[in-house]
């Protein structure tokens, strides 16, 4: 690097002036420092001159060198792939210039082995132990899990395609604008109702009754029918009197004579609690023809209330009744009051209260209604998803409350019967029972 200065700088002035002599010797100095990093920069081959603003430093200048150095392998077909050189005068941190090593000077490895990913893909060069092309596919078509199920499925069916499964109908959604209908909590509070129907059931207490049997109890069911029918009451209300008669029962032993008077004190408290206009007490002793003064009805009541520690809030089978007949879908009058006839025979027999829960009774009535109205299908998925019963379920309790549709015009009981035979209630009970249940029901 001196020796270039030395060829650059002209020779030194012999004037006496020295400090002008030595400022001039700075400045030329300088001078050919640039000077001399400009020719650097001139080395590279096939490229013009690059301007440089700064100085070359010894790593930019070996840098510089290796890209020219690459570029000439490149044009010549040498290996792009050059090893660096540590320089051992300057130690390991600096690199030396990088030098450009010939293509046949590369040792190929012993067990390098490289694998063609693509067919398409084409190099210049030969690889090194390519693998030959194979002909055909590259594996064997193998059946997936699903495919031979699939074909095991369609082979045992004989080929018949399954149905597709039906669809729940969302029948709440014509409410949604009816804050009555409570269409956000409906389906909580009867989840609510299936969970504590119950807390208000009875076991059978006609073996702790020394004095009444169940047919008593259908002959008071079957009189308090007529009393509600004259009064004009709600069907809540027939419904919550049975229900507080069987729980009374269950409670206290009653006398034969005090029965009737368990039934009218009974439907007092169901009016109170259900009606706006509750019938007067006056007006229950008119209807037992004077059997019970308006006291004893009140003496009654307060017991009866004391008994069941005012619990009257219960899911009765009614409750049940209003929302499995809207699951119906666009049922009509007459498979409404189909059901309602059916659900009234049989809460007024005492093994039907017994041995079922009330939403199994709502749901086996309106099931037995669709049977003998013929409402194909009998029994829908809509219907399934809301009551929580199949028709497997159902089918022995629909049994029983065609029988006692079957019998009803000959039974000694007839206040259902004459009820539902009225124009007013679509005379349903003059209909055919279901014939699918007519033979096991009739032994």
């Amino acid at each position: 690097m001196e020796h270039a200065r030395a060829a650059v700088l002209p020779q030194q002035p012999r004037g006496n002036d020295k400090v002008k002599n030595e400022a001039q010797r700075r400045n030329r100095r300088v001078l050919g420092d640039i000077g001399n990093n400009l020719e650097a920069g001139r080395i590279v081959e096939g490229k013009p001159p690059v301007q440089i603003s700064r100085p070359i430093t010894r790593s930019f200048h070996a840098q510089l060198l290796a890209k020219a150095q690459q570029a000439q392998a490149e044009k010549n077909h040498v290996n792009p792939v050059l090893p660096v050189v540590e320089d051992k005068k300057r130690g390991p941190a600096k690199k030396a210039a990088v030098v450009a090593v010939p293509k046949k000077a590369i040792e190929k490895p012993k067990s390098e082995t490289v694998v063609v990913i693509s067919s398409d893909e084409r190099v210049k060069d030969k690889p090194v132990n390519q693998c030959k092309p194979v002909d055909g596919p590259s594996r064997k078509e193998v059946k997936t899990l699903t495919s031979i199920l699939t074909a095991r499925s369609k082979a045992m069916a004989g080929g018949v395609s399954i149905k597709p499964k039906e669809k729940i109908v969302d029948f709440d959604s014509a409410d949604v604008n009816d804050e009555l209908a409570v269409v956000e909590y409906i389906d909580d509070l009867y989840q609510f109702y299936k969970l504590t129907e119950d807390d208000s059931r009875v076991n059978d207490y006609m073996e702790s009754q020394p004095d009444i049997n169940p047919k008593m109890r259908s002959i008071l069911i079957d009189w308090l029918v007529e009393v509600h029918r004259k009064f004009e009451l709600m069907p809540e209300t027939f419904y919550l009197t049975v229900n507080i008669i069987d729980r009374y029962l269950s409670k206290k032993i009653v006398s034969r004579r005090e029965l009737q008077l368990v039934g009218i004190s009974s439907m007092v408290i169901a009016s109170k609690y259900e009606e706006i206009w509750a019938p007067q007490v006056n007006d229950f002793v008119c209807l037992s023809d004077y059997a019970y003064t308006g006291d004893q009805i009140l003496l009654m009541e307060k017991a009866i209330l004391g008994k069941l520690e005012w619990y009257l809030t219960v899911p009765t089978p009614y409750v049940f009744l209003s929302r499995y007949i809207k699951a119906s879908v666009s049922p009509g009058e007459e498979v409404k009051n189909m059901v309602f006839f059916l659900a009234e025979l049989g809460i007024m027999h005492y093994p039907t209260t017994i041995r079922y829960s009330p939403s199994l009774i709502a749901a086996a009535a309106v099931y037995a209604a669709r049977c003998t109205l013929n409402k194909a299908p009998f029994w829908t998925e809509t219907l399934k998803h809301h009551t929580g019963f199949s028709e497997e379920q159902l089918r022995d309790c629909a049994k029983l409350l065609v029988g006692f549709h079957l019998k009803a015009a000959e039974s000694n009981l007839q206040a259902v019967y004459r009820k539902f035979s009225k124009p007013e209630h679509g005379a349903v009970a003059l209909f055919t029972p279901a014939k699918s249940f007519q033979s096991s029901s009739s032994s």
